[in-house]
């Protein structure tokens, strides 16, 4: 339709249709010729047209032209005003919203809705609430609220986390008769389940008389959230549409709870049903390949993101944030690092992928070196990126340089140390065998006497170096801490037996054995065409055991010449069978 033929008819209701097809189509150019044609006609003076006109302005991104249109109507009615608010609100011009309610007439309840969505679309839950309260204080006698405000509200408690205001808004909403419709009940179930109350959620899905995918689908998120896997698997098997919603939020809740394979396999199966996957289907894929780690379905799921997806996807920040994570967490640093470089839009996620990956396949001076990198480039660190920092000090043996970059976190950066990072700084210290500084700093740590990563480290320190004394300390701490973790007496029973206490070394493991305390199977793994062979220590179940004891006997003789000196734990010759 040509501008000069879509304006040539007068009436008011073809005029709004007009301006109607423009919202749809975004079609700005065509919706100053109307405007200027109601000019020419005086039809600018009709409050329905110019509301119209306001909103298609607002909706065409163009809130200058709105506010003009709004200026040169002189018989305004609420829906001029609640247009206008509206168009502010979204914009997250939450000043000129405010100076515009307080010169409004009567404001009603869809004026405070529309403020209360914005604020909390924009990230200002706590405001969105106490405009909420303000606005229930302002009405009097009696509840201004209804089914939006609930809506509204609903996502504000969730953004907070808040479940008791929720259930005091849900227990309000009851009593006053609000129509739990549709989309009330759907944003209560997905509002429980981010307050970590999936069986709230599920209460209210059961009462439900219609419900839609994303009433499944936020049920599912609910169970996801709550880590109750089972209960999510059997609510997605019995959807009858299972949108890519659905399956991504399958694949990242099995990633997210260290079940890799299982989300491998959910994403063969989303493909072999035809769904096509969005990005965030992509980054828990990776997630889960990262976690794992198989470098092969790595590279397999990289090559699909090449092949079957956008050119937006391999430039997507968020999936090649995941595939460095991956190749780096994989140890293929030369592959992170391609990625990596190629990408235009770094953001933080982006450098602590990097700085971490380096530091964590000990290359502890290119870590240092992409952190001053990220620096130069105004990118502010977080805690992320001191872990990785630390880590790369650690490795490196670099222990002024460590406790240099701990106290620059919170003088230059306002970070606050955590335990993590005072953990790396342990171990750090046991390394260069300062094992009594090492104890001092737990002590001086915020909650270091009750962390248990810290003792941990430091006992294996004391293995290391054969601190006996300290040991026995340290051991004591954890037995407090942890008394049924079987790993922490088995490591002071090793130390006994290196130390050639054989007699304490046995009574440690008859205690272990008459608690019935049992150590967690460790294992070593390694991937070989895109299979992974575990290997158990005394495990003799391996179907090709005898190629591999005939290809370690030939590399002993080289590893002698290469000055490897074999050591022997001597935990191994205190059989458990002599106990009984």
């Amino acid at each position: 339709m040509q501008p000069s033929e879509a304006i040539s008819a007068e009436p008011v209701h073809h005029f709004a249709r007009l301006l109607s097809n423009c919202i749809r189509t975004n079609d700005l150019k065509l919706g100053r010729l109307i405007h200027s044609r109601l000019i020419k006609t005086a039809l600018t003076f009709n409050t329905f047209l110019a509301n119209h006109m306001i909103y298609m302005y607002s909706k065409c991104c163009s809130i200058e032209y709105a506010q003009q249109a709004f200026n040169e109507l002189s018989d305004k009615n609420t829906q001029s005003w609640n247009t206008m608010l509206s168009a502010y609100s979204q914009k997250g011009l939450f000043e000129k919203t405010f100076q515009m309610l307080d010169v409004m007439p009567d404001p009603n309840v869809v004026s405070y809705n529309s403020i209360i969505s914005s604020l909390t679309h924009h990230g200002f839950p706590r405001k969105a609430m106490g405009f909420f309260k303000r606005m229930q204080t302002q009405c009097g006698s009696g509840f201004l609220i209804d089914e939006f405000t609930v809506v509204s509200v609903v996502n504000t408690c969730a953004g907070l986390g808040s479940l008791h205001l929720l259930r005091e808004l849900h227990g309000l909403a009851t009593v006053i008769g609000v129509r739990f419709n549709l989309v009330v009940c759907n944003a209560l179930i997905d509002a429980y389940g981010k307050c970590g109350k999936p069986g709230y959620s599920y209460s209210i899905f059961c009462q439900m008389r219609e419900t839609d995918v994303f009433s499944w689908t936020s049920l599912l998120v609910a169970y996801i959230r709550a880590s109750r896997m089972p209960d999510a698997c059997s609510l997605f098997d019995h959807m009858l549409i299972r949108n890519v919603v659905a399956w991504t939020a399958l694949i990242t809740g099995f990633a997210q709870n260290g079940e890799g394979d299982k989300a491998l396999c959910t994403f063969k199966e989303m493909l072999e049903e035809g769904i096509v996957p969005r990005a965030s289907t992509y980054v828990g894929v990776l997630s889960s390949c990262a976690g794992i780690p198989l470098i092969e379905k790595g590279k397999q799921v990289h090559g699909h993101i090449f092949r079957c997806t956008c050119l937006i996807d391999l430039h997507n920040v968020f999936v090649v944030n995941a595939l460095v994570d991956m190749y780096s967490k994989c140890g293929d640093m030369i592959s992170a690092m391609r990625l990596f470089e190629r990408l235009d839009g770094k953001d933080r996620v982006t450098w602590n992928s990097i700085i971490n990956g380096f530091a964590q396949n000990g290359n502890g001076v290119m870590s240092l070196f992409r952190f001053e990198k990220m620096i130069e480039t105004d990118t502010t660190p977080n805690h992320v990126t001191f872990l990785g920092v630390l880590s790369a000090c650690s490795h490196c043996g670099l222990l002024p340089e460590g406790f240099q970059y701990l106290h620059s976190m919170e003088r230059k950066y306002g970070i606050v140390p955590q335990l993590d990072h005072y953990a790396i700084l342990i171990d750090l210290l046991g390394r260069k065998n300062m094992l009594g500084e090492a104890a001092n700093l737990i002590k001086r740590a915020p909650w270091g006497r009750d962390n248990i990563g810290m003792w941990g480290a430091l006992l294996g320190s004391c293995r290391v170096h054969g601190n006996l004394k300290l040991a026995r300390r340290v051991a004591e701490n954890l037995f407090e801490l942890e008394p049924d973790n079987a790993a922490r007496y088995i490591m002071l029973s090793n130390i006994y037996a290196a130390a050639g206490m054989w007699g304490d070394a046995r009574t440690l493991r008859r205690y272990i054995y008459d608690r019935g305390l049992v150590k967690e199977t460790s294992y070593s793994w390694i991937e070989i065409n895109n299979i992974r062979h575990k290997f158990i220590a005394k495990d003799k179940s391996h179907s090709q055991l005898e190629e591999i004891k005939e290809l370690l006997l030939k590399l002993v003789d080289p590893m002698k010449d290469a000055g490897y000196i074999f050591q022997i734990e001597c935990s191994y010759f205190l059989v458990d069978d002599a106990f009984c």
